[in-house]
């Protein structure tokens, strides 16, 4: 299966990095390859994150990597990283359905 990341997921998760590395930069290089890797063992498990709760729609799921949850889209033959967003941010669903 293949995954893609959106421009979006590409932007928040470059954002992270650049608030963490603010403080500690070995953090935030640690914290983007552990994300990645997560992302990576989805390719094996699609499913094996949880329904997001906002959607209530099996194709819509999420990983939670510390205070993040990592949103993707399970499709035909792909997977597509949506967004990462910080768990207590509401989550714009017009974000992740366009």
């Amino acid at each position: 299966m293949k995954i893609f990341w959106s421009p979006l997921a590409i932007d928040r998760s470059s954002e992270i990095v650049d608030y963490i590395a603010q403080d500690k930069p070995s953090a935030a290089e640690k914290w983007i390859s552990t994300v990645f890797s997560k992302v990576e063992q989805l390719k094996a498990s699609p499913e094996i994150g949880r329904i997001v709760p906002e959607l209530n729609n099996a194709q819509f799921r999420e990983i939670i990597y510390g205070n993040y949850r990592i949103i993707y889209r399970i499709e035909k033959k792909q997977m597509s990283v949506l967004t990462i967003r910080h768990g207590k941010q509401i989550l714009p669903i017009k974000e992740i359905m366009a």
